[in-house]
């Protein structure tokens, strides 16, 4: 078996089959400050701002946004590469979940039509990531949406250039269960902006969370939408 590559979208899902177990009990005990203090209400109000019937949570992990969207009303259908995080999704309940990989929805193998497609810190990857956003708009139904929180440039960039780019992962602040960390594929605001553009969604609202302690942007998140 040949060997995979640190810097690719491979190692990344890789990573998470190894730590789909400390991720679960991560954010079923709210582990995590970020998310506990404003980045998962964001997330959620962002997506209820929109009334939509149908979400498709992509990256929907062990399943937690999908539960808190279903409990406001709508129908999810949540996917995930990580059979192990499929898993507990289904068992949790809240939503119909789906073991899919960005490359196969890029191929057209996800059959959804959907009002809303929201991706919460999921989109960390390259080429899967470019190939899957150039296919969401086919299936958003008319004027529909995409919604995606993300780590903020700005502030993620830290004292590295600006500019887009493979880095290194790391696990500091998280429990010492987790191992071998996830890269992760750097992109500016502009290069986000253009990705949405020219896979035919136009920007209508960008937000930035911030963080109630560091006063720093947590998080920005990009609302799109299809465009004509």
């Amino acid at each position: 078996m040949a060997a995979i590559e640190p810097l690719s979208d491979a190692k990344i899902i890789d990573s998470w089959r190894k730590n789909a177990s400390p991720w679960t009990t991560a954010v079923q005990h709210d582990q995590i400050d970020s998310r506990r203090l404003v980045t998962n209400r964001a997330i959620v109000n962002a997506v209820l701002s929109l009334a939509p019937e149908a979400v498709l949570d992509i990256g929907c992990g062990e399943g937690w946004l999908a539960r808190a969207l279903h409990e406001e009303g709508p129908r999810v259908i949540g996917v995930d590469a990580v059979p192990e995080l499929v898993v507990e999704a289904s068992r949790r309940g809240g939503g119909d979940f789906r073991v899919v990989s960005y490359e196969e929805i890029a191929g057209g193998k996800l059959q959804v039509s959907v009002d809303l497609a929201v991706a919460n810190f999921a989109l960390i990857g390259k080429e899967a990531v470019d190939a899957l956003i150039r296919q969401l708009p086919k299936l958003l139904t008319p004027n529909g949406y995409l919604v995606v929180q993300t780590l903020h440039p700005v502030v993620a960039c830290g004292d590295q250039p600006y500019r887009d780019g493979w880095r290194a992962g790391t696990w500091t602040g998280f429990s010492t269960e987790f191992t071998d960390p996830a890269p992760w594929y750097f992109r500016t605001l502009e290069s986000w902006v253009a990705l949405f553009v020219t896979s035919g969604l136009r920007i209508v609202e960008l937000l930035e969370p911030v963080h109630p302690v560091t006063g720093k942007p947590a998080s920005v998140i990009f609302i799109a939408q299809v465009s004509g």
